[in-house]
């Protein structure tokens, strides 16, 4: 057995022990959607036997695409009562299979911000069709996926809050924070190495954020890198993973 897939019958076991008998109400299932005939596969995850989903929480994966990670994640929002909608935001027939597809798909979402917004607004629009979804939506991503929390942001979707793992911070050219209708809420290591995820680029995305008067939140997590969150990266760093999951819980909880 590979060390990642090691690590994600860990993760699950300790799902299943925490769950309890909840675990027998949980539902996930992989969902088909189209974007102008497009089709892309995202995963839905919710607790069945609660007669009303606390909000819908969408993920947004990292650069490799959605896999078993953000599966993980939504099942552990299900598990704390709320609707997990995993976007899937390259295609159902674009996914990258090497480090170099890894790095070409996320640059075509750089590359082209106004095909970015509209993959990313769709799945947002989608939340009206998935099983359980509700109209209260915060949004959450990793490491790629936080930079596109952060452009979902800017584009002025109506969502309930904005929240960022350890994702690109940068300002696009020609962008500002104008239109941001939600808080944000970066959770972010201090040792973090990547260009545009660096604590002076944190720095003065806190001043743009004041600017623009946007209300928001930072955790800053002491001697953590890039991926602190991902259980096989090397990056990998456990109290970081618990009290930033800590913290968005609590934002979950105020905001939805």
């Amino acid at each position: 057995m590979s060390m990642k897939k090691l690590v994600l019958v860990s993760l699950i076991f300790v799902l299943v022990s925490i769950m309890g008998q909840a675990q027998a109400a949980l539902v996930a299932e992989r969902y088909v959607y189209e974007i102008d005939g497009v089709e892309y596969e995202g995963y839905v995850a919710y607790n069945s036997r609660l007669e009303r989903s606390l909000g819908t929480v969408m993920i947004i994966h990292d650069w490799d695409g959605p896999n078993d990670y953000e599966k993980a994640r939504a099942e552990q929002l299900a598990a704390l009562g709320y609707t997990a909608f995993a976007i899937d935001v390259y295609g159902r027939d674009r996914q990258p299979t090497s480090m170099q597809e890894n790095q070409q798909r996320a640059g075509e979402m750089y590359q082209d911000r106004e095909e970015f917004r509209r993959r990313l607004l769709a799945a947002y629009a989608e939340v009206a069709n998935i099983p359980r979804g509700t109209d209260n939506v915060v949004v959450i991503g990793y490491c790629f996926g936080g930079a596109a929390v952060l452009e979902l942001a800017r584009a002025g979707a109506s969502l309930r809050g904005f929240v960022s793992f350890h994702g690109g911070l940068g300002l696009p050219e020609g962008q500002t924070y104008d239109d941001v209708e939600g808080p944000i809420l970066i959770l972010h290591g201090s040792a973090d190495p990547v260009n545009g995820s660096r604590m002076s680029d944190l720095a003065t995305l806190l001043d743009q954020l004041n600017a623009a008067d946007v209300t928001h939140n930072a955790h800053v997590y002491g001697g953590a890198r890039h991926s602190f969150t991902v259980p096989w990266s090397g990056d990998y760093d456990l109290a970081a993973d618990r009290a930033s999951w800590q913290e968005l819980q609590r934002f979950l909880e105020k905001t939805l």
